[in-house]
């Protein structure tokens, strides 16, 4: 019986001192170690799967807003370039209501002008009650005159006889330049042909000539 207890108490210390009793402990601390591990991988794994989609969101809705920039920009051109061209049309329009007669008016102004030499040719002393015809004929042609010119004057077309006004090359063509007594340098000394304005805008200029300095 006593052998027997020292068997059991020897194969006891056996076992406890055995190295693979012994080892043990550190693989289980080694295995709960790698469970945390695990553990904090899983974690990280899906913190960035959730940051991800979040990124991924953030640069579609930058390239979205860029996007709509853009196109905001674009429309902006476009509706500004379709207001000049409607602001062009529109001026062109009315260049072509005010203007359109411009060929018809000058082809009448040599008509008025032959009204005026006519006027201007006879003689002021014979135009008397004691000569009638030609009186009638004076008359006529002098109210022939004026109405013509309210004719034109009803559509813009103005009279330029600038005798004495400041020379003007946008209005006047000098035939020639000379010193005339009483007359100031770059005034207009003589007007050998009047001009006309339509709207404005010089139609005919007047043939003038201009003095100059002596």
């Amino acid at each position: 019986m006593a052998s027997w207890c020292v068997r059991a108490v020897r194969q006891s210390y056996c076992l406890v001192a055995s190295p693979a009793f012994v080892r043990a402990p550190p693989r289980l601390l080694c295995t709960a170690a790698q469970r945390r591990n695990g553990q904090g991988s899983e974690e990280e794994a899906e913190k960035a799967e959730q940051t991800t989609p979040e990124k991924t969101l953030a640069e579609e809705k930058t390239q979205m807003e860029e996007q709509l920039k853009e196109m905001t920009e674009k429309y902006k051109r476009a509706l500004a370039d379709t207001e000049n061209l409607r602001r062009r049309s529109q001026k062109m329009v009315e260049d072509a209501k005010l203007y359109g007669i411009q060929g018809f008016c000058k082809d009448l102004l040599e008509v008025a002008d032959i009204l005026e030499k006519a006027t201007e040719s006879v003689p002021k002393e014979e135009v008397t009650s004691q000569n009638p015809h030609l009186k009638n004929l004076y008359d006529g042609l002098v109210m022939t005159e004026v109405q013509i010119q309210k004719v034109f004057s009803k559509h813009g077309l103005v009279k330029l006889s600038p005798e004495g006004q400041k020379f003007d090359p946008y209005e006047h063509e000098a035939l020639f330049h000379a010193p005339v007594e009483g007359k100031e340098p770059g005034t207009v000394a003589v007007v050998t042909k009047v001009g006309y304005k339509l709207h404005g805008r010089t139609l005919r200029p007047a043939l003038v000539g201009v003095a100059k300095a002596s």
